[in-house]
C-alpha cells in the first residue's frame, strides 16, 4: 500500500482520520475545519477530500462545506449490530413511547462509552444532553450502567482506572458504591439513575440480549425527576427489552452469557 511521507502512516489511515472528524454535532465541515481536526497539512487534506468526493464517501453542500456522502451511509447500514437491532427494536420502542409519552432510547457499547443508536423524544419531556449518534458515559447513565455491568471485569477495571467525572451533585463516583450498583444491575438486568447525568432527569434501563445470550444493547426511558414512580416505569421497560431480546433469538431459559461479576471475588455475596 502506498505510504505517506510520515513514517508509519498509510494513505488509508489519513482518509479515515478525515472521515472520523465528522460527529453528530459537527456533521458539516469546511476544508479549514478538517485541516484543524486532523492536524494534517492543508494540501494533504484537500487531496484526500477530493478522493473521498470522487468515491461518494463525502458530499459538498451548496455553501461549500462537506458532509458524509450517501455511498458511505449505504455502507454504514450494513453494520451487523446496529441495523438488525434497530429494525427489531423500533416497534417496541414506538409502543413504549406511545404508552409512556417519555424519552425512549436504545444504546450499544462502543469502547468505554454508550452510543445512542435510536431515540424517540417526547415534545414536553425533560431536556437531555444525549442524541442519536451521541455518546454517554458508562458510569452515570442508566444505559451505560447496564452495558458496563455486563461488559466484563476488564472493562469495569479500565473505566474505574480513569477519573470518573461528576456531571451533577448526584453522580455516583465512589468506586465501592458504583461497583455495588453494577453488581445489582448484573443480577437484575436493570439500572436506575436519579439525576446523575442531567439534573432533573431520571432514567430506567434494561439489558437486551441476542441469540447467543450476549448483552448487545440497553433500552431506557428517561423522565422528569419526580414526575413518575420509576418502579412503575421499570416494568414496561423490562418487558420491552425482553421482547426485543426474544426477537433477536434470545431464550429466557438460558439466561445471558456468563460474565464476570462486577464486585471482586472477596466482596461477592450469595
Amino acid at each position: 500500500m502506498p505510504r505517506t511521507n510520515e513514517p508509519g502512516r498509510s494513505v488509508s489511515s489519513r482518509l479515515l482520520q478525515v472521515l472520523f472528524s465528522f460527529r453528530p454535532q459537527q456533521s458539516a465541515l469546511t476544508l479549514a475545519d478538517l485541516t484543524r481536526h486532523t492536524a494534517l497539512p492543508h494540501t494533504t487534506v484537500r487531496r484526500l477530500v477530493q478522493e473521498l468526493l470522487a468515491a461518494g464517501a463525502l458530499d459538498r453542500t451548496a455553501d461549500g462545506r462537506f458532509t458524509i456522502g450517501l455511498r458511505l451511509w449505504e455502507l454504514g447500514t450494513l453494520a451487523p449490530l446496529s441495523v438488525p437491532l434497530r429494525t427489531v427494536a423500533l416497534p417496541f420502542m414506538e409502543d413504549l413511547h406511545a404508552a409512556l409519552h417519555q424519552h425512549v432510547q436504545l444504546a450499544v457499547l462502543d469502547g468505554r462509552a454508550a452510543v445512542v443508536v435510536e431515540r424517540f423524544s417526547a415534545r414536553n419531556a425533560v431536556g437531555l444532553v444525549s442524541h442519536v449518534g451521541g455518546r454517554l458515559p458508562l458510569h452515570s447513565s442508566a444505559v451505560g450502567k447496564v452495558l458496563l455491568a455486563h461488559g466484563g471485569r476488564k472493562l469495569i477495571d479500565e473505566v474505574f482506572a480513569a477519573e470518573l467525572p461528576r456531571f451533577t451533585p448526584r453522580t455516583v463516583i465512589d468506586p465501592t458504591e458504583l461497583r455495588a450498583e453494577l453488581t445489582a444491575c448484573w443480577r437484575s438486568g436493570t439500572a436506575t439513575v436519579h439525576g446523575e447525568m442531567t439534573e432533573g432527569a431520571d432514567s430506567v434501563a434494561a439489558r437486551v440480549a441476542d441469540g447467543d445470550g450476549r448483552v448487545v444493547a440497553a433500552l431506557s426511558v428517561v423522565v422528569r425527576s419526580g414526575s413518575r414512580d420509576l418502579t412503575t416505569v421499570a416494568a414496561p421497560v423490562l418487558a420491552s427489552a425482553f421482547s426485543i431480546s426474544r426477537r433477536l433469538g434470545w431464550n429466557p431459559g438460558t439466561g445471558v452469557r456468563d460474565a464476570d461479576l462486577p464486585l471482586p471475588a472477596s466482596r461477592r455475596t450469595i
